[in-house]
């Protein structure tokens, strides 16, 4: 499925919820459903600056698409890092560079957030991008 077919199934799914307890929920259902992160990837160097929480980010390059890994110690984040990785995980870097996450905002996230975990949210696009950036730049050097 293209990025945007996954963003386009993520707003059915909160379009079900009108309350936003019902979709603070659903977040923390998907960050419940995210596999635990192997401790070798909780290093300092996948951290993401900027998140209030912890957020670790792993990012492996296989077949020529980026597969990322993540987790959080706060539920409602885990659910984020969860969304970011079923819409961004297993494209291409240049699929990942080009997309619009237009996704963030029609489900109401960006308004929902607190301003720390907003700026958490815009670091964890921003690091996904700069892996993808680094794999791209890695691929047209051969």
């Amino acid at each position: 499925m293209s990025i945007n077919e996954l963003q386009d199934n993520v707003i059915e799914e909160f379009a079900d919820f009108d309350d936003w307890m019902d979709k603070y929920a659903l977040l923390i259902d998907l960050g419940n459903s995210l596999p635990p992160l192997e401790e070798k990837y909780k290093t300092e160097s996948n951290l993401i600056e900027g998140c209030q929480s912890r957020v670790w980010l792993q990012a492996d390059y296989v077949d020529g698409k980026i597969l990322f890994k993540g987790e959080s110690d706060a539920v409602i984040v885990k659910g984020i890092v969860s969304l970011l990785i079923s819409i961004l995980s297993g494209h291409t870097p240049q699929e990942i560079l080009d997309a619009d996450l237009y996704f963030i905002e029609k489900i109401g996230l960006k308004e929902h957030l607190s301003p720390t975990r907003s700026n958490g949210l815009v670091a964890m696009v921003k690091q996904m991008r700069m892996y993808a950036l680094a794999f791209r730049t890695k691929e047209q050097q051969g």
